[in-house]
């Protein structure tokens, strides 16, 4: 179904090019929803930086073209999705992702007519000093995984129009708080590396591959080897092995659990596998390890 969906989306961008002439347009269907949140409803916005924001649910047709705006402006896609174009590429805005489009640079976003859905959340903060690290960023498209987050916050934001103020204020200072916090993709998919390995330290148990480590962090295996070594100093798949190794170590501490117990806890169905894993790493088999720990506490 995925790879029938990235034929498809390819078909239909092979037939698109970045654009050298540029016009003031903008489209949406009759079945297109969008909720809008400006500075005479929310004031808040105003001493944040922000012009104005939306929430869209888009279907059966959507685009904007612009020349060149005075404010930046941001996509948050939560499904379906949409394609962008500029003046050197056409790219796909997926699920999961933050377009950025600095002040005054030329665009082009449309529904993906594949998807034929596209929900998402557009923010146009102000060209002004506080915001210069999204100039900074320049045209591009980043893994964001916060998407959920921003329209459950935009949409308590909205509801509190004509509302409570200093609800309002709490709100929009936390919306600030999360732009101000937007990373370049280096930084975020280092950031993404330290996330992945805590999850997998917390779920040994599952039968992680590289490959979807790299998944789960928006980059190529190659790249999640690169970050991992300069984190870690050692591989994914190394990296995995020491976290459950590390934990067997702590887990042999307490006779309550078998061998067997353990070795499935950390992902091997085979206790023996598990057995040449650890004496591999350890020099000694589990139960030999035990024994020594028993022995030490013992003596002292």
């Amino acid at each position: 179904m995925c790879e029938n969906r990235e034929n498809l989306c390819k078909s239909v961008m092979s037939k698109m090019s970045p654009k050298t002439e540029w016009h003031e347009e903008v489209y949406l269907a009759d079945a297109c929803k969008e909720r809008f949140l400006t500075t005479s409803d929310i004031p808040e916005l105003s001493q944040e930086g922000i012009f104005m924001a939306g929430m869209a649910e888009l279907t059966d047709g959507y685009y904007v073209e612009r020349c060149g705006v005075a404010v930046h402006t941001l996509i948050f896609t939560l499904e379906g999705g949409g394609i962008l174009t500029t003046s050197d590429r056409v790219e796909l805005i997926e699920p999961y992702s933050l377009l950025v489009i600095p002040a005054g640079e030329p665009f082009r976003f449309e529904l993906n007519s594949v998807d034929n859905y596209w929900k998402m959340i557009w923010l146009l903060p102000q060209a002004i000093a506080k915001w210069q690290q999204l100039e900074a960023l320049g045209l591009t498209i980043l893994p964001y995984h916060q998407c959920e987050q921003m329209w459950s916050l935009l949409n308590l934001i909205h509801c509190e129009i004509e509302g409570r103020t200093a609800f309002r204020r709490l709100l929009v200072s936390e919306l600030n708080l999360i732009l101000t916090g937007v990373e370049s993709k280096s930084t975020s998919s280092v950031s993404r590396v330290h996330t992945l390995f805590n999850e997998v330290e917390s779920q040994l148990h599952l039968p992680w591959t590289v490959k979807e480590m790299a998944a789960k962090c928006f980059i190529s295996e190659e790249q999640l080897n690169r970050i991992s070594k300069n984190l870690y100093g050692m591989s994914p798949r190394s990296r995995l092995i020491h976290l459950r190794m590390e934990k067997a170590a702590d887990l042999l501490q307490y006779q309550e659990w078998t061998i067997s117990m353990i070795a499935q806890r950390l992902g091997y169905k085979d206790p023996y596998n598990f057995t040449h894993r650890f004496r591999k790493y350890f020099g000694c088999s589990p139960s030999r390890y035990r024994k020594n720990i028993i022995q030490q506490l013992a003596s002292i």
